[in-house]
């Protein structure tokens, strides 16, 4: 299985960008769909998670201005980020949670890709 994340940039305070991530590979179902991110010095934290069925949770510091996500069909998770501030700059992750043909459960995650809120 192999998530490939895509959409992250350079913006400026206040800007919006639209991060994606699609999985491929050998699936069978996929349940929880989520971003993490991980700043300079700092550990992973959770971003934002939503379930198969489009429940959603959020982290503290991004309710009401990221949105999270996703397209069962075609296997992707989104996350629309507003309202952009520099402490949001860092490395987006997207994770899923997949069951092979066996349901067997295993969590995957995507190569990351670089989001930098600066003027």
């Amino acid at each position: 299985v192999q998530l490939q994340a895509c959409g992250g940039g350079l913006v400026q305070p206040g800007g919006s960008l639209r991060l994606s991530c699609a999985a491929s590979g050998s699936i069978f179902s996929i349940n929880d769909m989520g971003w993490y991110r991980q700043a300079p010095g700092k550990q992973r934290e959770l971003v934002a998670t939503i379930t198969r069925f489009g429940s959603t949770n959020y982290a503290d510091s991004v309710k009401g201005r990221f949105t999270i996500s996703r397209d069962n069909a075609k296997n992707t998770v989104y996350l629309q980020m507003n309202s952009l501030k520099p402490e949001d700059t860092a490395v987006y992750y997207c994770s899923a949670d997949v069951a092979d043909v066996a349901w067997r459960w295993n969590r995957y995650w995507g190569q990351g890709t670089l989001v930098t809120v600066s003027s």
